[in-house]
């Protein structure tokens, strides 16, 4: 259900920069959303479809892509990608450092928003 409020504050967005721009169809909305976020990319569409029955995005598609989890070492300040089966373990592969914070990974946020 958590969907359900991330699609609602997504929509939002696109209809006010629709209506601030004069657009009579949104086709598409391009998200990218972090692997660790718990989303679900059928849900989101679901409750996207359900919000905007009415709407000038009403039938519009989610093109959603996943971005991957960054950690930063604190220790030696090197970024790295972490799989998500590695991620109890992780550990700075330069310096070998379990001092890391997670910089990218639970993000999301609209990318685009085509129209016609």
């Amino acid at each position: 259900m958590h969907e359900l409020s991330v699609m609602d504050s997504i929509l939002k967005v696109v209809l006010r920069h629709a209506a601030s721009n004069g657009v009579e169809k949104v086709v598409a909305v391009g998200l990218r959303i972090g692997k660790l976020s718990d989303l679900v990319d059928e849900w989101m569409q679901h409750y996207f479809d359900y919000l905007s029955k009415g709407t000038v995005a009403e039938g519009a598609v989610l093109k959603i892509e996943r971005s991957p989890v960054i950690f930063k070492c604190k220790a030696c300040e090197r970024d790295f990608p972490v799989e998500m089966a590695e991620i109890r373990t992780v550990a700075c592969p330069a310096c070998g450092s379990g001092d890391i914070t997670l910089i990218a990974g639970r993000e999301y946020y609209i990318k685009n928003i085509e129209v016609v």
